[in-house]
């Protein structure tokens, strides 16, 4: 199970209970703030609008592609290391919405990782240091340190020594 804390309601549901559980005018702010970061082409600016306005943490020269969406409600909840790559398009969410509660979980993303274009992160993940995710997966459990992931439902696709061996197979060829 990922790591998220979990909040029933009554009645109508978690949806509707929305502005019970973040305040409307946090919600107006980060919107404006993500749809400025998800369309400027200036990786510094982006990170800099993140941990200025969103306070989230944003590691030096991490990079969020184009069309990244970041969680509009609870970005805070959302940490990123250094030197680590977020693809084209990728969604990370630190809520999830349901019928009969909503759930937040803490996103923590390591330092030198690399997540493919088109990649949804649900709330609770820790994605260790150097993992490579591929694209187009979702990620619904935590992703071990220097592991390549992949697909749908996520899977382990190489080990950390498995990746090693490849790599140092590569930079025999080069």
């Amino acid at each position: 199970m990922r790591n998220t804390e979990r909040y029933p309601v009554k009645g109508a549901n978690s949806l509707w209970h929305i502005y019970k559980t973040v305040p409307f005018f946090k919600v107006v702010k980060n919107f404006i703030v993500i749809q400025l970061a998800r369309y400027t082409p200036l990786l510094g600016m982006k990170n800099w609008l993140y941990r200025t306005f969103l306070r989230m943490k944003v590691g030096d020269q991490t990079a969020f592609a184009l069309m990244v969406m970041v969680d509009i409600m609870f970005p805070e909840r959302i940490q990123v290391g250094r030197n680590t790559v977020i693809g084209y398009n990728t969604t990370i969410l630190a809520h999830e919405y349901l019928i009969n509660e909503y759930r937040l979980g803490d996103v923590i993303i390591g330092d030198e990782v690399m997540i493919g274009a088109n990649t949804t992160i649900l709330p609770g993940i820790t994605i260790g240091d150097g993992a490579v995710v591929s694209a187009g997966t979702l990620v619904h459990k935590d992703v071990p340190p220097g592991v390549f992931a992949g697909g749908n439902p996520m899977r382990i696709i190489y080990t950390k020594e498995e990746m090693e061996k490849r790599m140092s197979k590569e930079e025999k060829l080069i």
